[in-house]
């Protein structure tokens, strides 16, 4: 009998470490000669996902960890001459609402999401990026990357995008969409993506940029929150920068006393001039909440 119980108490914790055991995926495209640009359109109802630069020239490979064996990703890639396309799709089987999405944002004290997705991406080729997140977290270094236009969207997710190297995207970033409905947007090292055009959408929640250094070619910032903050750094007063601001009453702005008024919430800095290559203009909407320049 003893020796009995002394197997069930040995077997107890392996049982529990069978219930949360985590099933690995591998998806990849591999190199071809001649391949030129890659679309990837990536999707996934609850994870942690991290998209960076690989070591290896597989113009896409996909690392995942999921915590469900019987929800099973859908992975497929086709090449058209010089072109890739890439999609994966991993749907929730159970179909949680937007409403259970945000309640367990808001009141869950685990960091976990279930799964976790490690996107690599290589420097030999033209990325154009579309990103369906659910809810979760993601963390995007564009480090070393030639990416063309980076969209992302979720539910209820917290998005970093930065540069974990000092050199500046591959090319020039056409176009940079966020929209998300609850969470936060953190864009670091703004100046090294060189984005012509920024478009983040916060329903509620925060976004904070950092455009600390500046950048060498012209761009547009639109930065929209229906209730939260916005936080943005700008650079040196010597670069051309123009914000047009657009609050209400139950907003509280707080802007540094260097910038000029040249309009109704409209500033620049001593370096604004309109026919600058390197004009810096943003457009900030705060419906309630708080909107901060430094």
């Amino acid at each position: 009998m003893f020796k009995k119980l002394c197997l069930v108490f040995f077997l107890l914790p392996l049982a529990g470490s069978w219930v949360h055991a985590q099933f690995v995926r591998e998806y990849r495209v591999a190199p071809k000669e001649g391949i030129e640009t890659v679309s990837l359109n990536f999707s996934t109802y609850k994870s942690q996902t991290q998209v960076k630069r690989s070591s290896g020239m597989d113009p896409v490979s996909i690392h995942g960890h999921l915590l469900q064996a019987n929800i099973l990703p859908d992975f497929r890639s086709s090449t058209l001459k010089s072109a890739v396309t890439a999609s994966l799709v991993h749907k929730n089987i159970e179909s949680d609402n937007l409403g259970k999405s945000i309640t367990t944002k808001l009141f869950s004290t685990s960091n976990g999401f279930d799964h976790t997705w490690d996107v690599g991406l290589s420097s030999g080729y033209r990325y154009d990026l579309e990103f369906n997140l659910g809810m979760g977290t993601a963390d995007f270094d564009l480090s070393q990357l030639a990416i063309s236009t980076l969209k992302i969207k979720s539910a209820s997710a917290d998005v970093s995008i930065h540069n974990s190297s000092t050199a500046s995207n591959l090319i020039g970033m056409d176009t940079l969409l966020v929209t998300l409905n609850m969470g936060i947007v953190d864009l670091s090292q703004a100046q090294q993506v060189q984005a012509k055009k920024v478009i983040i959408e916060v329903n509620y929640g925060e976004i904070n940029l950092n455009y600390g250094l500046g950048q060498t070619s012209k761009g547009q910032v639109i930065a929209a929150v229906g209730g939260g903050s916005i936080y943005l750094k700008l650079p040196p007063e010597s670069n051309p920068v123009k914000i047009r601001m657009i609050t209400t009453p139950l907003c509280r702005t707080s802007v540094p006393d260097y910038l000029r008024a040249i309009g109704e919430d409209v500033f620049v800095t001593k370096g604004y001039a309109a026919s600058d290559p390197r004009l810096l203009e943003f457009i900030l909407d705060v419906g309630v909440g708080a909107l901060t320049i430094e």
